[in-house]
């Protein structure tokens, strides 16, 4: 089987999240929607259309794919697939052939012969698809097209459900004589038999599944609240873990988090509440480092992407940040709040603001001007170094052109802080 991923117009809504990536490789679940569908279909050979700025990074963490080579759709029958369907695996098996699956007029999925591919030689990925569904039978699609990052965040319970189900288990950890305490069903909950449960940990599986995978730790005083997932070598201190969340590879975590998504490489081992958020890559935050994810009033929450305020409709919204951003002692965020990539956040004993542009410096709860973007990529080498991964020279390349095409973005918002400060002096 073959299968390609593709972008459409809208993968610019999960900015920052999607600087560095397409938007079908963020977190939802246990997986990615390119992981999920690598996991649960029976592919021989697989594509992707993105942006083009994202092509040699994504290469050289995908050599075996074929990205943006319209013309291989000419060798075989090919399942597109939309970045930002949000399915179960049963949802992607289910897909038919000679249909196009839509939600709410958007393609989720649609299946290309070798024939129809001049139309995607003339035309971007996202629009031939949806030129050649008009010529098919249009079903309506399973599962959810994500419209924004918060989409994730309220679809991960339901995600999560669905992956824990779906995933086939190798023998699980015994935990009878771990001193682990499970409060619900053991059908739902798994331990791989290489991760490591400490003593006086509770695993709630009332509400949902919990997964903890290969080589993760958990340590003792952690609560677990399904449904949740934990994934490869992350590891857990003290950690109070509700519902709906879920944690990526090789993350230190501790405190309280609910309801929110660590893409993985995440450094939260401090104290402090995460909730409802999404946290990128190598990002770290410092001890205390908070974020609100309730307003005072119970209204829905505004989250300013791109520095544009987007109404969420949603009453719990957290903080979205994107990768290589750190975060000083005692940052505190507020309700929606959006924090681009590579930043440097110092707390000034108040809310932060809720929108800090890609490649910026906050002191003193202010937006600093003159990024040193040698200095960022100092740091991020030293700390992909302790990981034992390299920054390589796609990557670098990659943020260069992110701290470029950033630049309006961060004009803007230095003018609009200017203009704030003048109206309070007057």
């Amino acid at each position: 089987m073959r299968i390609a991923l593709f972008e459409d117009d809208k993968s610019v809504n999960f900015l920052p999240l999607t600087w560095l990536r397409p938007v079908f490789e963020l977190l939802c679940g246990h997986f990615s929607a390119r992981e999920r569908a690598m996991r649960f279909l029976p592919i021989t050979e697989w594509g992707a259309f993105c942006r083009p700025e994202l092509v040699d990074s994504y290469l050289e963490d995908h050599p075996e794919a074929q990205i943006n080579a319209p013309r291989w759709l000419s060798q075989g029958r090919t399942l597109l697939l939309n970045g930002r369907w949000l399915a179960s695996p049963g949802d992607l098996a289910a897909c038919d052939p000679d249909a196009a699956g839509l939600i709410d007029g958007e393609v989720a999925w649609i299946t290309v012969e070798p024939w129809e591919t001049p139309l995607f030689l003339m035309q971007d990925c996202a629009t031939a698809a949806e030129q050649l569904a008009r010529s098919r039978r249009r079903v309506k699609a399973a599962g959810k097209l994500a419209q924004f990052p918060w989409d994730l965040i309220a679809h991960n319970s339901e995600q999560l459900i669905a992956d824990f189900r779906a995933r086939p288990k190798s023998a699980p950890q015994d935990l009878a004589g771990t001193q682990a305490a499970v409060v619900g069903s053991l059908n739902d909950v798994y331990v791989d038999a290489t991760a490591s449960i400490d003593p006086f940990v509770v695993i709630d599986a009332r509400k949902g599944p919990v997964f903890v995978d290969v080589g993760a730790m958990v340590q003792a005083f952690t609560r677990l609240e399904g449904p949740c997932y934990i994934g490869r070598e992350s590891q857990l201190f003290r950690t109070n873990l509700r519902e709906g969340t879920s944690i990526g590879p090789v993350c230190r975590v501790g405190g309280e988090i609910e309801g929110a998504i660590l893409h993985g490489y995440v450094n939260k081992y401090h104290d402090g509440f995460l909730g409802h958020g999404y946290v990128g890559p190598w990002c770290n935050l410092g001890a205390l480092t908070t974020n609100s994810d309730l307003k005072n009033d119970y209204s829905t929450v505004k989250v300013p992407l791109i520095g544009e305020a987007i109404e969420s409709g949603q009453k719990k919204v957290g903080c979205f940040i994107g990768d290589h951003t750190k975060t000083a002692i005692g940052s505190c965020f507020n309700t929606g709040t959006s924090v681009g990539i590579m930043c440097q956040v110092l707390p000034a004993g108040e809310l932060l603001p809720k929108h800090i542009p890609s490649f910026s410096r906050v002191w003193h709860g202010k937006l600093a001007d003159g990024f040193p973007l040698e200095d960022g990529l100092a740091t991020a080498r030293a700390a992909m170094e302790r990981r034992g991964k390299t920054l390589t020279e796609p990557q670098e390349h990659l943020l260069r052109h992110a701290f470029k095409v950033t630049g309006d973005e961060r004009d803007a918002a230095f003018h609009r802080q200017a203009a704030r400060r003048a109206v309070t002096a007057n």
